[in-house]
């Protein structure tokens, strides 16, 4: 039965129309709503309106629940709409009179807000690792082939040399950048929004919301009831700003590494196992992981803008709109991090070709050098420019 159940059936068409994809996407959210939920209740318990011997049985039966999820066998049914409703169905079921209780001084919008929070702090905290462990395996690859010399590019044009390490390493500091987005966001979102109830607060009963965040492990408790409502859509912008700005950097050394992969240029080998083949051309050895990679940033792309238009021109307060931000930021913190375990693996396997990229030193990448080496001895910069430029008119 769903939460708001006021005696009378909704036509069936509409049911299915609202509830959406939620029953489905809210398997990921059971464990935290489980878990904000005995916070809840130790709150309640706090405020007097749950006893000790009710709140024993209500964390019990919530571990339960949890277990069960993390053996896939908590199942939300699309009649539940949410794992809000599933999770108060099972406790009344198996606990009665003393399961009902659990959604007192709360709404589903709290409910769902805190879920997301505790959520996306936990992705954050493995994607964070996931772009630690990916800056290692460039550093790895970098100490194993420092020195190396190689053209730099301006305009898809030699331009000037470099070196392998110079070339890798500025991920590594795109990367480290990355990571002080993630930490400002995590220090954002750690806030906890439990208790704001439908953005409005609860009226009568006195919670103690800054115990109610101290159990869960966040920082404070957001103080504004509205306000609260409205991190939702706002914090969340920031998260998938930051994901896109990941995404970013992976297009771009996904790019280059595809470029250098082939037999034009030859510079990088890429292991076997790491590619894929035609169905027709039997030579072929395609990098098709790095394409998607680079594909796959304008997909991150697309749905951080998703979000940002849902979120716009509405009312203060909750609006249903709110729902459709969910998947959204479920796939792209996926994407990511699926994105940063695949790259890492690539990084790890490439080789350099040492003979080609010496024999790409070619010696228009020194004519800034030249020219450099003139202004040494004396000669003005615009001249020296002239007087190399015409070196290389022909």
């Amino acid at each position: 039965m769903t939460l708001w159940n006021k005696g009378f059936e909704i036509n069936s068409l509409i049911s299915e129309f609202t509830v959406g994809k939620d029953y489905l996407l809210d398997q990921k959210l059971v464990k935290y709503d489980c878990i904000a939920s005995k916070a809840h209740a130790k709150t309640l318990n706090k405020a007097g309106i749950l006893t000790s011997g009710e709140l024993k049985k209500l964390l019990s039966a919530l571990d339960e629940i949890i277990s069960l999820a993390d053996e896939n066998e908590f199942v939300i049914k699309k009649e539940d709409e949410d794992c809000h409703t599933a999770i108060e169905n099972f406790l009344t079921k198996k606990l009665g009179e003393v399961g009902k209780k659990i959604h007192t001084a709360r709404s589903r919008n709290d409910q769902v807000l805190v879920a997301l929070r505790l959520f996306e702090k936990e992705e954050l905290k493995e994607i964070n690792a996931l772009v630690e462990g990916l800056q290692k395996a460039i550093n790895d690859k970098t100490e194993q082939n420092s020195n190396i010399a190689m053209p730099g590019y301006t305009h898809m044009q030699k331009a000037m040399p470099t070196k392998i390490e110079t070339w890798l390493g500025c991920f590594v500091e795109a990367l480290a950048d990355d990571k002080k987005m993630i930490e400002s966001v995590l220090d954002l979102i750690d806030q906890c929004p439990l208790g704001s109830a439908a953005g409005y607060g609860v009226p009568v009963f006195e919670l103690d919301n800054e115990f109610t965040a101290k159990e869960l492990g966040f920082k404070k408790a957001t103080k504004n009831p509205i306000y609260a409502q409205m991190t939702r859509a706002k914090l969340d912008a920031h998260l998938l700003s930051v994901l896109t700005n990941i995404m970013f950097d992976l297009n771009k050394i996904s790019s280059d590494i595809i470029l250098f992969n082939t037999s034009e240029f030859g510079f990088i080998i890429l292991s076997k196992e790491f590619c894929t083949g035609s169905s027709i051309m039997p030579q072929k050895k395609n990098p098709d992981p790095l394409e998607l990679i680079r594909g796959y940033y304008h997909i991150v792309l697309g749905e951080e803008f998703k979000h940002k238009s849902l979120i716009s021109n509405l009312l203060t307060g909750y609006n249903r709109e709110m729902q459709l931000t969910k998947e959204p930021i479920m796939d792209v913190i996926q994407i990511t991090k699926n994105c940063l375990k695949i790259i890492a693996l690539i990084i790890k396997g490439i080789e350099f070709d040492k003979n080609k990229l010496n024999l790409a030193m070619t010696k228009e990448l020194y004519a800034t050098e030249k020219a450099h080496e003139l202004v040494k001895e004396g000669i003005p910069f615009r001249e020296a420019y002239q007087k190399i430029g015409k070196e290389y008119s022909n």
